[in-house]
């Protein structure tokens, strides 16, 4: 928890960007019947039965300091989902930066493996020298991706959404809000 909290305290720099990474599963649900409109003084009245439509993974890596926060929506979460993503952070994101600080937790598709697995050598290797890999351990809960996260699905994707694409329109909405 000491070593996350000290780089909390490190002041911006943006050769050395401090970045948050986290993921979550949304489950992908179909309403069977139509829920009764909401009068007043009540809420909608929605039925327990429904029907999965799947599960899509959201990637989010975010820069409290910049003010910044990105987000990826694929259909799995997979090793090859977490590489693309680590790879699109330095090399779309934080293209010029010398050393990035990843605070992320230290889930089983978090290791250097997922980058030589889905890529050539060399080109895992020059990823993962990019980075300084800092893992929350028992506390993810220090994680701020992992807290906007949590507001995100809170805000606005609290109900049952049966489709990528509305996912995709509604976390656009919510990150330009």
């Amino acid at each position: 928890m000491e070593s996350v909290l000290d780089v909390y305290k490190t002041p911006y720099d943006k050769k050395n960007p401090v970045v948050r990474m986290d993921e979550s599963p949304k489950q992908l649900i179909k309403q069977t019947r139509i829920p009764i409109a909401r009068k007043p003084g009540q809420d909608t009245k929605e039925d327990y039965e429904y029907s999965r439509k799947g599960v899509v993974n959201i990637f989010m890596a975010n820069e409290p300091l910049k003010g910044k926060r990105y987000i990826r929506i694929k259909s799995s979460k997979t090793k090859k989902d977490w590489a693309y993503f680590v790879r699109y952070i330095a090399d779309q994101l934080y293209s010029r930066a010398e050393k990035i600080l990843l605070i992320m937790d230290n889930l089983n598709t978090h290791k250097p493996s997922a980058l030589y697995e889905t890529f050539p050598p060399q080109e895992a290797k020059r990823i993962w020298d990019r980075f300084e890999f800092i893992y929350t351990q028992h506390g993810s809960w220090l994680n701020m991706a992992e807290i906007e996260l949590n507001v995100l699905m809170g805000q606005c994707l609290n109900r049952r959404i049966d489709n990528m694409a509305t996912i995709r329109h509604e976390v656009k909405a919510w990150q330009q809000s």
